[in-house]
């Protein structure tokens, strides 16, 4: 009898019932590798050590508080968080000396999301709410998160979605200039457009888009969900673009498998929320903020963002040399191979049959998300799966 759950996700191939490190098995004992990590949530690998030890010392200290009450974890989460915004040094000269930002905690990347918008919301004021994102984009599954988001496939079966939203061609900065009139408050970019097909921004479109955010009296939001905390060769992504961000949202990896979302604003900007504005019962609360300051003191103990250069490296090196490779683009450890007369679903789930972890983030890319923790031997055992799976498709007539 199938269990009583809503059919959102379809049916799962297979149940999982442990894991450790880069591995994990399913029910019937067999085991894999997962250079997908949870999508890219459990950075540190599973079951890392150190955050097990911090939930299980917290659960058996004080669980929950809600927002009625404080907690002393959350406000050091928030300090680290807003220290490695600030790593390196901000173009606007700011040194690192005290507290650049605020952190509002949420559940998750969405409800991170929604706090950015209703920040830019209250910043613009009536009558300039739009917030404009780019076509190709995902920023979330909330009505809100799912307007927001570049795809309008996602949208047509909730209609109406909430009104405010507009979006224009991905590295295309005509159309962000044409889409900028007095109505817009914000623009939400993701450095690096993770299920969107990895696609990496350039140096020069975020440049642009800083540059008349400025003109216009316009916040710039970074949507770091999935590219925040090391996971692309910096702390966050767009740290590789050397721009000062008025909004960060990040999530996936802050928990390393703990559901926490984070909404970082430039102090100024925070300042708009007053008592009562925004908030979350669950959000930041002792648990979740246990997991998320172990999690960062691993992820500073391991250089993250330098583990992630190395190990990216080595992978994306390796990944171009396999038979029906075409291309491979990403950054650090969030790579996308792009297949050359191949479709991604059929080799995702072969590899899945050879125990090999990966998911098709288009009709014909594959997305991997391995942990930071990821050694060397790992990774070439995964590669030559991965080869082994391209050979045998390259086989079967098409």
């Amino acid at each position: 009898m199938p269990a009583p759950l809503m059919p959102t996700y379809g049916a799962p191939p297979i149940t999982l019932v442990r894991g450790e490190g880069t591995r994990v098995w399913d029910d019937q004992g067999r085991e894999y590798l997962d250079l997908l990590t949870g999508l890219a949530v459990c950075s540190l690998g599973h079951c890392h050590p150190a955050v097990a030890e911090a939930l299980s010392t917290q659960s058996r200290t004080l669980l929950h508080t809600s927002n009625l009450f404080a907690n002393p974890i959350g406000p050091e989460v928030a300090t680290t968080l807003d220290r490695l915004l600030g790593t390196p040094t901000w173009a606007d000269g700011w040194t690192g000396d005290g507290p650049r930002g605020r952190v509002f905690f949420a559940n998750s990347g969405a409800e991170a999301n929604e706090c950015a918008l209703k920040l830019a919301r209250l910043v613009g004021g009536r009558g300039r709410h739009v917030v404009v994102s780019a076509l190709g984009s995902f920023h979330g599954r909330t009505l809100a998160t799912l307007h927001a988001t570049g795809q309008p496939a996602k949208h047509e079966a909730f209609q109406p979605l909430p009104e405010g939203f507009r979006h224009v061609a991905w590295e295309n900065i005509d159309a962000l200039e044409a889409a900028l009139d007095p109505s817009v408050a914000a623009v939400l970019l993701e450095p690096l457009q993770g299920e969107g097909g990895v696609n990496p921004a350039s140096a020069a479109y975020v440049h642009a888009v800083r540059r008349l955010c400025d003109e216009r009296g316009i916040l710039l939001m970074f949507d770091e969900v999935q590219t925040g905390l090391g996971r692309t060769g910096r702390w966050f992504g767009h740290q590789h673009f050397d721009v000062v961000p008025d909004v960060v949202t990040t999530a996936k990896a802050l928990g390393n498998g703990v559901p926490i979302g984070a909404c970082w604003a430039r102090a100024e900007v925070a300042e708009v929320f007053s008592p009562g504005d925004h908030g979350s019962t669950f959000g930041g609360q002792p648990l979740a903020a246990a997991a998320a300051q172990a999690t960062l003191a691993a992820l500073e103990d391991l250089d993250a963002p330098g583990r992630a250069v190395a190990r990216g490296t080595r992978l994306a090196d390796a990944l171009v040399d396999l038979p029906s490779v075409a291309s491979v683009r990403g950054m650090g450890l969030l790579l996308a191979a792009e297949l050359d007369g191949l479709a991604s679903k059929p080799v995702a789930d072969a590899c899945l049959a050879a125990g090999l972890i990966v998911n098709a983030v288009t009709p014909t890319a594959l997305r991997l998300a391995p942990p930071l923790t990821v050694s060397e031997a790992e990774l070439d055992e995964a590669v030559a799966i991965l080869g082994r799976v391209l050979a045998q498709a390259a086989e079967v007539p098409a």
